[in-house]
């Protein structure tokens, strides 16, 4: 899954990175060292800008809300629970197919956070111990330090209990695709901890890696086959994982710190 991620880079660099050709400067986001659910968050998406006098598809970095609503839903309140759409299902779940097919982007991260329960507390856990278990937070981040493109999804939803002029009748939400965890060898995989992805957790954030990116956001691609070729895993040993700090684990931490490489995992949270 994709439950807390970073994403330190600035527009400049974003759009350098991703050819970006329109950019709101009053859009900006500050660095986030702990993304977390409802934030908002940067996306990159092909898409005509409204009034403009060409209608074809412009490269755009937009601020999106990060947990999906769709535009059919009575009320936004479940879109804290679709942060994440399988990579497996997102063709046929209701939720997502129509974004799917027409609504596709990319979320920028300099990575993602995972956590392992220690081997300790999860014996406890298997005894039925009620201590709460401790668990080792991991940075898994691309190994050649470029960015991490994370498959998304995007929807527009209208709050109809607030008129057109209102600056909040629109929402623009995303959610990020998942997929099954390298089994693997990581690359520089830690000499004490996981050996690979699906060690610490059986889902993974689908990285795409650049061959994939004009054609993951070009809105004329509907074809629901040809999109889930692009949804293939990336190659092995693009990725690496480290431990970090527990400090993590609360939301309100947030700093470059987060980010610092452990020698090991913290006492009491040995993998």
């Amino acid at each position: 899954m994709c439950g807390r991620y970073a994403a330190s880079r600035g527009p400049e660099d974003l759009a350098g990175v991703f050819e970006i050709e329109k950019r709101e400067p009053e859009e900006a986001l500050a660095p986030d060292y702990n993304v977390a659910p409802t934030k908002e968050v940067y996306a990159v998406l092909d898409r005509p800008v409204k009034d403009a006098d060409s209608p074809r598809p412009v490269r755009q970095l937009r601020r999106l809300k990060w947990g999906l609503v769709p535009s059919w839903a009575k009320t936004p309140e479940g879109g804290a629970r679709m942060i994440n759409a399988r990579a497996e299902t997102v063709h046929e779940k209701p939720s997502y197919r129509r974004a799917f097919t027409s609504r596709r982007c990319i979320i920028p991260a300099d990575g993602y956070y995972e956590w392992v329960t220690g081997s300790a507390e999860r014996d406890l856990e298997v005894e039925g111990r009620r201590k709460r278990p401790r668990k080792q937070p991991y940075f898994v981040t691309p190994a050649d330090g470029s960015v991490f493109a994370m498959a998304g999804l995007y929807e527009f939803w209208r709050d109809r209990t607030l008129p057109d002029e209102h600056p909040l009748a629109w929402w623009v939400t995303c959610s990020v695709i998942t997929t099954e965890a390298e089994t693997t060898p990581l690359a520089a995989a830690p000499a004490e901890g996981p050996r690979a992805l699906a060690d610490i957790h059986p889902r993974m954030p689908l990285m795409l890696t650049p061959d994939r990116w004009d054609s993951w956001l070009d809105p004329a691609g509907t074809d629901p086959d040809a999109l889930r070729d692009l949804l293939a895993p990336p190659p092995a040993g693009l990725l690496r994982a480290y431990p970090v700090s527990t400090a993590v684990s609360n939301v309100r931490n947030n700093g470059p710190e987060l980010l610092k490489e452990l020698e090991g995992p913290e006492e009491g949270t040995l993998f």
